[in-house]
């Protein structure tokens, strides 16, 4: 049985290291106030890097083939698709005041 890429222990201490630096941004950002929604998107940023961090290398999609990378890129694509299609009713419904 052949094994796939071996990555050091370093690497993924490394990656671990970033992934909790990258959590504890989020954690700090979550208590500023930014204005104006950037809080929210500064925090979706990061949980797309630590999100890539952990397909990449935990997941070790980067030393993948070329299908697995069209099927990981075809699911962001479709994430894309409902976030977009989420915002789009968000972004165009009337909001009407609270009676009372």
């Amino acid at each position: 049985m052949s094994s796939g890429h071996v990555l050091s222990v370093k690497l993924y201490a490394v990656i671990f290291g970033s992934l909790i630096a990258l959590t504890l941004t989020t954690t700090g950002v979550a208590f500023m106030d930014l204005g104006g929604g950037l809080n929210a998107v500064i925090a979706l940023a990061i949980a797309v890097l630590k999100a890539l961090l952990v397909i990449l290398y935990f997941m070790h999609a980067r030393y993948s083939s070329r299908l697995t990378w069209v099927f990981a890129g075809a699911g962001f694509f479709w994430l894309m698709i409902l976030i977009g299609g989420t915002m789009d009713d968000f972004l165009t419904r009337n909001w009407f005041g609270t009676i009372g």
